[in-house]
C-alpha cells in the first residue's frame, strides 16, 4: 500500500468486517479509535524496548516520555502484534495496552468510548479479526506522513458522516486552503519572521482540519517559523481525533491548547487573543438548549462579555459562534484577521432592531467585515447549499504603500463559478475548487478591485432606516344588520360569553361536588350572555338601513344615547363601535387628543440607505437618525407622498438596519426574447404537435 487511496480502502474494507453486528453509521465507533491507536502503536514501536526497560525503574511519566522521545508513552507489554498472540484473552489484554498509555492518550480513547466496543465485538467474534487486520497496516510516519495521516482521517470521517446531524457539515480540503490563502494573503512578512509566533485558533475546531492546514501553509514558507494552535470541539469522538493529530506532529506542542467543550457556553480559552482566526461553526444549528446561559452573559456582561451585539433567534447560532470568534483578536497595533463558514441567513435573516441586524450593525460599524466570498454550491459532503466565507479584520489597511486600502470598506466577491464537477459524487459534493481556482480568488480578493466577480463598497451601503408610514384612519359608521354581527368578531365582546365553556361548567353544576370558583365562573358567563344580549338588542331597536355617520366623535354621542345607562366599560364601548365601523376615504379623520388618528391596517414601511456616514459603533443610535431626518424627509416628499398625499412619517419609531443581500449585486438581467419571436416559437412547436398527432392517429 504506497498511495492514500489503498489505505483508505483497505481501513474502509476493515470495517466491512462489522456489517451485521453493526449498522454503517456505526463503523466510525470503532475504525476510527483503531485507526489512532495503530498510529501510536506504529510511533511508539522503535523505542518499546526502551521504555519498558525505564518503566522498570522508574514510574515518572515525564522520563517515560523523554524514553519514548514524544510528549507519550505505553509502558504495557503489549502492542498489536502481540496482541495476536493470546486470541483466547484479547479483550482483556487489548485494554490493558490501553491503560498502559501515558494519562494524555488514555483521555483521547475514553473521549472515543471504546472500551464499550471492545465488549460488544468481542462477544461477536470480531476483536480479534479487526485487530489482526489493522496489524497488517504501516502508519509509521516514516511511511504515512502527517499530512497523509489528517488526509485518512478526513475521508474516513466523511464516509462514516455521510448521516451525521444536518447541520454538522464536514469542511472540504479545498475549502479550507483557501480561507488559509486569503487570511494569510499580505501577511507572508509576519507569519515568517522568526521574531513572531503566529497564533491560530478554530472554536469550533472539528478533528482540527483547519489548524493543520493553516500551521503547514506558514512551514511552506518557513520551517522553523513558530506556530501555536489553539482549539476548542464539542464532540468527544472529533476532540479525540484532533488531540491525537496534535501529540503525534510537532513534538506534542499543541495538544494541550485543544479543549473539549461547548464553546458557547464554557470559553475553555477565556482570556486567549490570536493573530489570526478559521471556523466552521455548524450551519442553521438552534442554541435553544444553550439559550439560559448565553442570554445570562449577554444581560449581565455586556460588550464585556462575548455577546453585546446581541442574540440571534435560537433556531440558528451561527452569530454567537461570529461573536465568540471576534472576541479572541488581539487588540495590538498588528490586530487579528479571521475567516469563518456561513450558510446565507446571516447575511440577512433578521428585520432592523432584531438580534441579528444588531450584530451585523455591530460589526460593520465597527469596520470589522472586511469582505464576504461566495462559494460554488455543492462542494459540501451533507450539504448542497449556497456558503460565504466572511473575512475579518479589526486593522484594515488604511496606508497605500502597504496596498488597498480597506479602511471602512466592504468587499463582495462572487466566486459561485469557480468550480469544477467530480468525477464521482461523495455524499452531496459534487463540485471541487480546484488549485488554479483557488489561487485566481486569492487573487482576485487580494486585488480589491471592482470587476465582474468582485465589488468594493462603502461600509454604509449594507445599513438602512426603516421608516414607518402612517395614514389617517376615516371610518363610517351605521347601525344594521350586518354590522351588528360584526361586533362578535371583537374579542372583548365575544370573550363576555363562551357558550363551549358554559355548557362545559353547565354540566359540572349538576354534580354535587360543584366548586365555588367554578359557580362563579358560570354566574360570570351568564351575566355576560345576558350583557351581549342587552347591547345587540338595544342596536337592533334603533337600525337605520340608510343613516351613515362620518363622524366618529358624533357617533360616539349617539352610541352613548343608546347604550349610556348600560354603563359599559370604556374597552367594550369601544369594541361596539369598531363593530359598526367601516373605513371610508370619503368619511372624517378620526382623531385623539385633537391629533389625527392613525389607521394601523394601512400602516406600511420604507427602507431608506443613508445619507451620512457612520462614524463608528454606538449602542444608541438616536443621534445617527436625527441626522437622517432631512434624508427621509426627503425621501418621504419624493416617493412616497406623490403616491400617498395624506400620509406622514412617524419619526419616533425609526429604526437602523444591517443586511447584505449578496445575490442583489451580481444579479445579472436576461433580456427575454421579442414577443414575435416567442410567437413564432410557439407556432412552430404547435405544427410539430400536430404533425405527431396526425401520425398518431393516421
Amino acid at each position: 500500500m504506497n498511495n492514500f487511496g489503498e489505505k483508505v480502502n483497505f481501513i474502509w474494507n476493515i470495517a466491512n468486517l462489522l456489517r451485521g453486528p453493526y449498522k454503517p453509521e456505526k463503523y466510525g465507533d470503532i475504525i476510527l479509535p483503531l485507526s489512532v491507536l495503530r498510529r501510536f502503536d506504529c510511533i511508539l514501536e522503535p523505542t518499546k524496548d526502551k521504555v519498558l526497560e525505564k518503566a522498570k525503574q522508574v514510574e515518572i511519566p515525564e522520563l517515560l516520555n523523554a524514553a519514548a522521545g514524544l510528549k507519550f508513552h505505553n509502558k504495557s507489554k503489549y502492542d498489536f502484534e502481540k496482541l495476536l498472540d493470546d486470541p483466547d484473552n484479547i479483550a482483556e489484554n487489548l485494554r490493558a495496552y490501553i491503560r498502559g498509555f501515558s494519562a494524555n492518550i488514555r483521555e483521547i480513547m475514553e473521549n472515543f468510548d471504546f472500551d464499550k466496543e471492545i465488549t460488544k465485538l468481542n462477544s461477536n467474534n470480531l476483536l480479534f479479526l479487526v485487530v489482526k487486520e489493522f496489524n497488517k497496516l504501516d502508519l509509521h510516519p516514516e511511511k504515512v506522513s502527517n499530512q497523509e495521516m489528517g488526509y485518512i482521517f478526513e475521508e474516513l470521517i466523511r464516509r462514516f458522516s455521510e448521516n451525521a446531524e444536518a447541520g454538522d457539515h464536514y469542511t472540504p480540503r479545498e475549502v479550507i486552503e483557501l480561507m488559509v490563502n486569503i487570511i494569510f494573503s499580505g501577511e507572508e512578512d509576519v507569519v515568517t519572521n522568526p521574531a513572531n509566533i503566529s497564533t491560530i485558533g478554530d472554536f469550533a475546531c472539528g478533528t482540527g482540519g483547519m489548524l493543520s492546514v493553516a500551521e503547514n501553509y506558514i512551514h511552506k514558507m518557513n520551517k522553523e517559523a513558530e506556530v501555536a494552535l489553539y482549539g476548542q470541539e464539542i464532540n468527544d469522538q472529533s476532540y479525540a481525533i484532533c488531540k491525537a493529530d496534535m501529540l503525534i506532529k510537532d513534538e506534542g506542542e499543541n495538544a494541550d491548547n485543544i479543549a473539549l467543550g461547548n464553546s458557547l457556553t464554557n470559553d475553555l480559552h477565556k482570556g486567549l487573543r490570536v493573530r489570526y482566526g478559521l471556523m466552521n461553526p455548524p450551519f442553521g444549528v438552534s442554541w435553544s438548549k444553550d439559550s439560559k446561559e448565553v442570554k445570562k452573559e449577554h444581560k449581565n456582561q455586556g460588550f464585556d462579555g462575548r455577546f453585546g451585539a446581541g442574540t440571534p433567534r435560537t433556531s440558528d447560532g451561527s452569530l454567537l459562534f461570529l461573536q465568540h470568534m471576534l472576541s479572541k483578536m488581539k487588540t495590538d497595533k498588528k490586530g487579528s484577521r479571521m475567516a469563518i463558514i456561513f450558510n446565507g441567513s446571516p447575511l440577512f435573516t433578521g428585520d432592523a432592531n432584531s438580534g441579528e441586524s444588531e450584530i451585523r450593525r455591530w460589526i460593520i460599524e465597527n469596520d470589522l467585515l472586511e469582505g464576504i466570498i461566495a462559494l460554488p454550491e455543492e462542494l459540501f459532503y451533507n450539504t448542497g447549499i449556497a456558503t460565504y466565507i466572511w473575512v475579518l479584520s479589526n486593522r484594515k489597511n488604511d496606508d497605500l504603500a502597504k496596498g488597498p486600502i480597506r479602511k471602512d470598506k466592504i468587499q463582495l466577491v462572487d466566486a459561485t463559478s469557480f468550480s469544477e464537477p467530480m468525477r464521482k459524487s461523495l455524499g452531496k459534493k459534487r463540485n471541487k475548487i480546484t488549485k488554479p481556482q483557488i489561487n485566481r480568488i486569492t487573487e482576485i480578493y487580494g486585488a480589491f478591485q471592482d470587476n465582474e466577480y468582485s465589488q468594493i463598497f462603502d461600509k454604509e451601503e449594507f445599513g438602512y432606516l426603516k421608516v414607518r408610514i402612517e395614514r389617517p384612519l376615516k371610518l363610517n359608521f351605521k347601525i344594521t344588520e350586518d354590522r351588528i354581527e360584526n361586533i362578535y368578531a371583537e374579542n372583548t365582546f365575544s370573550k363576555l360569553f363562551d357558550e363551549e365553556k358554559y355548557k362545559k361548567l353547565k354540566k359540572l353544576s349538576e354534580a354535587p361536588e360543584f366548586k365555588s370558583k367554578d359557580k362563579n365562573k358560570l354566574e360570570k358567563l351568564e351575566a355576560g350572555k345576558k350583557l351581549q344580549d342587552k347591547i345587540l338588542n338595544r342596536l337592533r331597536a334603533n337600525i337605520e338601513q340608510d343613516k351613515v355617520w362620518k363622524n366618529r366623535k358624533e357617533f360616539k354621542e349617539v352610541l352613548k344615547e343608546i347604550l349610556g345607562d348600560l354603563d359599559l366599560k370604556r374597552s367594550l364601548m369601544k369594541a361596539v363601535r369598531n363593530g359598526l365601523a367601516k373605513r371610508d376615504e370619503t368619511a372624517d379623520y378620526c382623531k385623539k387628543r385633537g391629533k389625527i388618528e392613525s389607521d394601523t391596517d394601512l400602516r406600511d414601511y420604507e427602507r431608506i440607505l443613508f445619507s451620512h456616514k457612520v462614524e463608528g459603533y454606538k449602542q444608541d443610535y438616536s443621534d445617527f437618525v436625527e441626522k437622517e431626518k432631512d434624508n427621509i424627509q426627503t425621501y418621504f416628499e419624493e416617493e412616497v407622498k406623490p403616491h400617498v398625499p395624506e400620509a406622514w412619517v412617524d419619526y419616533s419609531y425609526t429604526r437602523v438596519g444591517y443586511e447584505i443581500p449578496f445575490t442583489r449585486y451580481f444579479y445579472e438581467f436576461e433580456e427575454l426574447e421579442p414577443s414575435h419571436k416567442i410567437k413564432e416559437d410557439i407556432e412552430k412547436l404547435e405544427a410539430e404537435i400536430n404533425e405527431i398527432m396526425q401520425k398518431v392517429l393516421g
